[in-house]
């Protein structure tokens, strides 16, 4: 009988909400544990144990903690995914990691950093214009290099959805709901309505967010 993992977090994280949306994609149950933001918890000792870093999302599964985002994506696949989501050549692989890389590297800074908190996390009066706008161009460039991707893609490593689909696409939700400028990028609103047509999508990354409008806090 498999072990029921464990995950700590809060709902409306980017990195949670990755976690979660393969844990619904693989169907395996889990009992929910709210940490970090308004929920507290991280600076726990019993938390700390988990993660010297403080950090959410957490996964325990069979007694190991299991921390950073991607590495439970891929610990979750690997074990539970029977070749979905994750390639098993290592060239094919390397592929998915790249764009799941380029994520963690580039785009979610960009986006996350530089337009949600900056922009609509931030109260109007505090924000600082010119570093928003180049943050907004240089997203735009990031959904454009995106459209070329999937111009001969369904997905962006293939005809399948990988980990490199939920890594890079749990951004898109929010990009598309902020009243910003963007780029005209047929291909990534395509793959970005295939993925809304996933109950595990819905369900896990279109989430309000309006609580968040110029609250700097969590």
């Amino acid at each position: 009988m498999m072990s029921r993992l464990t995950v700590w977090g809060r709902r409306d994280s980017f990195n949670v909400q990755k976690v979660l949306w393969l844990l619904d994609e693989l169907a395996l149950p889990y009992d929910w544990r709210p940490a970090g933001g308004r929920f507290g918890g991280l600076d726990d000792a019993t938390f700390r144990a988990m993660n010297p870093h403080g950090r959410v999302p957490v996964v325990l599964d069979k007694g190991e903690a299991i921390w950073e985002s991607h590495t439970i994506l891929r610990y979750l696949a690997d074990t539970y995914g029977s070749g979905l989501f994750r390639a098993s050549n290592p060239l094919a692989r390397s592929r998915e990691e790249r764009w799941m890389d380029w994520m963690l590297a580039t785009l979610q800074p960009d986006f996350l950093t530089g337009v949600f908190w900056a922009y609509y996390r931030t109260p109007e009066h505090e924000r600082q214009w010119g570093s928003i706008l180049r943050k907004v161009t240089s997203c735009a460039d990031h959904i454009r290099l995106l459209d070329q991707q999937l111009a001969d893609h369904d997905f962006l490593c293939g005809d399948r959805l990988s980990l490199a689909d939920i890594a890079v696409g749990v951004i898109c939700y929010r990009y598309h709901k902020l009243d910003i400028d963007r780029p005209d990028a047929p291909n990534v609103e395509r793959w970005y309505s295939v993925l809304q047509h996933r109950v595990s999508y819905r369900n896990n990354v279109m989430l309000p967010f309006t609580h968040m409008r110029g609250q700097l806090d969590y």
